[in-house]
């Protein structure tokens, strides 16, 4: 086993797929590297684990090194080992997910980072540095996946949003229009979200009432494994 280890040379990373929703359009977050064989490209926030930490501080750290943000909560999306990933050596990156407001944050690049900005999926995106595109589509396919099976909302709307919000939400997800009064009447059933007192007066148009998640209720169904059927919506 030892004779297996002093071979090894085998380094570890960790990238971060952050979707933000704003103005009825999806974003991910990128940034331009600054150093090495990629530089000037544009990639998703990562980097090289240290040895004293673990994946989770890693990434956390890259993110707020690299961009100045901040996510409380990302999952696990994937791991991605192929031999030819990295021109710089053999690299296994952890690929992680996280869904932000991006209104919630001002961005701004550090360290290995020269720029950062969010890009706009339905755009044309940039060819990204080492195997982020494939990364990339990964992370779309399980937050389309995810409508299924979580509530995502929470962590993308504002506090107080028009139902028009949640449902322009999932239909860009989707990439598809959807039958507003059955999605309405599936999501209420559903008890996480609840209208309340304030009212949205847009510049033009009709006001509309305003609706908020309710917290308790959102992180019940989260748990439950629940499944919102939307072949039909």
């Amino acid at each position: 086993m030892e004779a297996i280890f002093d071979k090894q040379q085998i380094s570890v990373a960790v990238d971060a797929v952050v979707f933000g929703y704003s103005d009825k359009k999806l974003y991910v977050l990128l940034i331009q590297q600054k150093y090495g064989s990629q530089k000037g490209k544009w990639a998703l926030p990562g980097g090289f684990v240290k040895d004293q930490e673990s994946l989770d501080q890693a990434v956390k750290r890259e993110l707020s090194e690299e961009t100045s943000v901040s996510i409380s909560y990302l999952e696990q999306l994937y791991t991605f080992g192929d031999i030819n990933r990295d021109p710089r050596a053999r690299v296994i990156t952890v690929a992680y997910l996280g869904l932000v407001n991006p209104n919630d944050f001002s961005l701004k690049a550090y360290t290995d980072a020269m720029s950062v900005a969010w890009y706009h999926i339905d755009d044309k995106l940039p060819d990204l540095a080492f195997d982020h595109n494939i990364i990339l589509e990964k992370a779309l396919n399980r937050l389309r996946r995810k409508l299924y099976y979580e509530p995502i909302g929470f962590k993308l709307l504002d506090k107080y949003f028009p139902f028009s919000d949640l449902e322009f939400l999932y239909q860009t997800i989707l990439g598809r229009s959807i039958d507003r009064r059955n999605f309405r009447k599936k999501i209420m059933s559903l008890g996480f979200v609840e209208l309340t007192d304030q009212v949205y007066k847009p510049q033009t148009g009709r006001p509309a009432k305003l609706y908020t998640f309710d917290k308790i209720a959102y992180k019940a169904l989260k748990n439950q494994n629940y499944y919102l059927d939307l072949r039909f919506v």
